[in-house]
């Protein structure tokens, strides 16, 4: 999932919000708001929509703290992570390479709703310092600063109880991949158990959503069936791409890449470009050189950036997708490897070199085509 909004790094990791957070930030400051006027309506208007904005800030930093544990434990056990985002449903931790083991991805699984359970209690203990007793002020803390203590206390100990539902891609889910590829050996048939496991919690999540809002729970019933309708959808890719990875097991990027991917001379105008090569051969991958050196490659992707009035004030050298910018693929790749680039750093092509000699590109769709046919042939 992509950052529409960059928050900065921590650790090495980038820090992003999907779009969707905002909405989710609102309606969290809207319920708070509601929940401290009901319980302690004599604070009057200011004090409560100020401690409800804090304590969603407050919910927001303990959930990157969630994710970010779940980046410090890989890194730790030599997976690189790229970037956060939180998005409407908590975060997501982009780590560019599988785990390598079960225990890897166990400790991966469990260490954010550690971090969720320690933040919790940490905040409980903290409220009860100031004076907060559960037997006597379960629901009205004296304090905006107890409540919002105690508040971010049980929310995040549930946050890590439902995370630890049994559902792949929920962290409970990957726990339990973790466990049966221990058990079993295969990680394969382990992320099938845990995606089929998801699915079924998933349905769950639906049907007691609707059933409690036609029950008269209102927006909460279907809040509940919108979260399974989520992880229904996030189980089957997660499914699908095990389907993918045997699919493309032992296959090479040497196997499918083009090594006939037409060259064009970064001095193009690319009004011409279009009109001569792209219009007329359907081509949608094209070498740049500049002096005779290979400098960059240009795809539709990088040509529907610019407007269509400036392509005739422009060079094919000034649009491409410069060398040093792309990731380049030894031949001996996995193809697998090669797909998970491709879709991480969201480009359809990739430069397969050899030592410094281009070999040729592969293409996302060259993969499918792959895909395809073998699905055909039930290879």
């Amino acid at each position: 999932m992509r950052a529409h909004i960059r928050l900065g790094t921590v650790f090495g990791v980038q820090l992003g919000l999907h779009f969707s957070w905002l909405l989710i930030a609102f309606l969290v400051t809207l319920s708070l708001a509601a929940h401290f006027t009901f319980v302690n309506p004599e604070w009057g208007s200011l004090v409560i929509w100020t401690t409800a904005i804090v304590t969603g800030l407050l919910f927001f930093v303990a959930v990157i703290l969630h994710e970010l544990t779940h980046a410090v434990v890989a890194k730790m056990r030599g997976l690189p992570v790229r970037s956060i985002t939180l998005f409407a449903l908590g975060g997501v931790a982009q780590i560019e390479k599988e785990s390598g083991d079960a225990a890897t991805e166990f400790w991966m699984g469990i260490a954010g709703p550690i971090a969720s359970v320690v933040i919790g209690f940490v905040c409980l203990f903290a409220a009860a310092a100031l004076g907060w007793s559960p037997e006597t002020q379960m629901l009205a803390p004296q304090t905006p600063v107890m409540a919002a203590l105690v508040w971010l206390g049980y929310i995040n100990i549930i946050l890590a109880v439902f995370n630890m539902i049994p559902g792949f891609p929920l962290d409970g889910g990957r726990v339990l991949r973790a466990i049966v590829w221990w058990i079993t050996g295969n990680v394969d048939r382990a992320t099938r158990i845990a995606a089929r496991v998801g699915q079924v919690v998933a349905v769950l999540f639906i049907v007691w959503g609707i059933f409690q809002f036609f029950s008269g729970a209102g927006f909460g019933g279907l809040w509940i069936a919108f979260i399974g309708w989520f992880l229904l959808n996030a189980a089957g890719a997660s499914h699908s791409q095990v389907e993918v990875t045997r699919a493309l097991r032992g296959l090479k990027a040497a196997d499918v890449m083009r090594s006939d991917c037409q060259i064009i001379d970064a001095r193009t105008n690319l009004q011409d470009f279009v009109d001569q090569h792209l219009m007329r051969t359907g081509g949608r991958c094209y070498l740049v050189v500049e002096n005779g050196h290979l400098s960059g490659l240009l795809t539709t992707h990088e040509i529907k950036e610019i407007s269509r009035g400036q392509w005739s004030k422009m060079t094919v050298g000034q649009v491409m997708r410069p060398l040093e910018d792309l990731h380049t693929l030894d031949p001996q790749t996995p193809l697998s490897e090669a797909l998970e680039t491709m879709a991480r750093d969201d480009i359809n092509q990739l430069p397969v070199v050899s030592g410094t000699r281009l070999a040729g590109v592969i293409s996302r769709g060259n993969i499918v085509q792959l895909l395809r046919t073998r699905a055909e042939l039930e290879v």
